[in-house]
């Protein structure tokens, strides 16, 4: 089977990066060579990959000849700096940042969902924010099934969605405040360890953060429906790691709860785990390090005659960053394998 030459990974000393690298080798992702880039201050650091040690390099506005395929996961200021130059140079690149992800000529992809945009744009395709991207896998089957008309949720977001720092910070704060000493956090402009933060990213139109506009926005483009009308409040818990989220949808048409159950089990990506009388629901401690979104506690909403209420948790560094962005890399390993076998006949 023919396949890539060479895939890079930008990034790949990141707390995302890091995960992409691990399922490369894990889900046997086909390339012929393998580059890991990350800022100078990581450039010359080892990464252990199918049982050898990569050097990773410096990333530079030069270093894209000879790639066929990028993953980055940068900030925003990274991605518009240097991603032009790596299609300019002929690289694919699939861009984990929120930078690009409303440009009208970016496709913004959730493989479960609309996998054929991954084939259209300008050579930059777009992975979604990590609590957009569990709840847009959690209403597709409900919107096919009958149309979603509004959603409101509630976000309770791990600390890992802050990368690295965000986790040391939990842990150093707990640490401080269990034994009555001060910690000088450098994440979060509140202390995190036994508190709860309703603002994740800077404030936008109408009094809603950026994070809470993006579920909005990257929603409806991803799903394709303009109309739909989408409240959100984002919240920083003190939880390592997995996003959770209160999901609230009217419909077109009623769904019942057992509806709801058997549309969800039979999407792919999404698991099942609703009993309450015997306390199975997912929970972040079960879902981390898992791929797929988990959804319980499916129920009638009492205030709607059309509205469903659900909880739904995923690990955000996984389905919600590195997952994502690996599922997206091997559709288009895939097109790249058909387009090369139908030159060669």
């Amino acid at each position: 089977m023919a396949v890539l030459e060479t895939v890079g990974v930008i990034g790949a000393t990141g707390a995302v990066g890091r995960i992409i690298v691990q399922l490369l080798e894990q889900r046997k992702f086909e390339a012929k060579a393998f580059r890991f880039l990350a800022s100078a201050r990581s450039a010359g650091s080892q990464i252990p990959f199918r049982g050898r040690e990569y050097e990773v390099e410096e990333l530079t506005k030069d270093c894209f000849g000879g790639l066929d395929l990028v993953i980055a996961s940068t900030p925003d200021d990274i991605a518009a700096e240097y991603l032009p130059f790596a299609t300019a140079a002929g690289a694919v690149v699939i861009d984990e940042s929120g930078y690009w992800r409303m440009n009208p000529d970016v496709p913004l992809v959730v493989p479960e969902i609309n996998p054929e945009d991954a084939f259209t744009g300008n050579g930059i395709i777009a992975s979604p924010n990590c609590s957009t991207t569990q709840m847009v896998v959690a209403l597709k089957p409900l919107h096919d099934a009958a149309k979603v008309r509004r959603v409101i949720v509630s976000t309770y977001q791990a600390v890992s969605g802050a990368g690295l720092q965000g986790s040391t910070d939990l842990v150093e704060g707990t640490k401080a405040a269990l034994n009555g000493s001060k910690y000088d956090y450098k994440v979060f402009r509140h202390p995190i360890a036994f508190n709860a933060m309703p603002q994740i990213g800077g404030v936008k139109e109408e009094g809603y953060t950026s994070e809470e506009m993006k579920m909005v926005y990257e929603t409806r483009k991803i799903l394709g429906d303009d109309s739909m009308q989408i409240a959100a409040t984002c919240v920083r818990i003190p939880v390592e790691n997995c996003h959770s989220e209160t999901i609230t949808v009217e419909t077109e048409r009623p769904v019942s709860p057992d509806e709801a159950r058997q549309l969800f089990a039979s999407f792919p990506g999404i698991i099942v785990l609703d009993d309450t009388a015997n306390g199975t629901y997912p929970t972040p401690a079960v879902c981390s390090g898992r791929d797929e979104v988990f959804i319980g506690r499916i129920r009638r909403d009492l205030s709607h005659p059309n509205g469903l209420n659900f909880w739904c948790v995923s690990d955000n560094l996984r389905k919600g960053a590195a997952t994502n962005a690996v599922q997206i890399a091997e559709l288009l390993s895939a097109r790249w394998s058909e387009k090369l076998a139908a030159r060669s006949t």
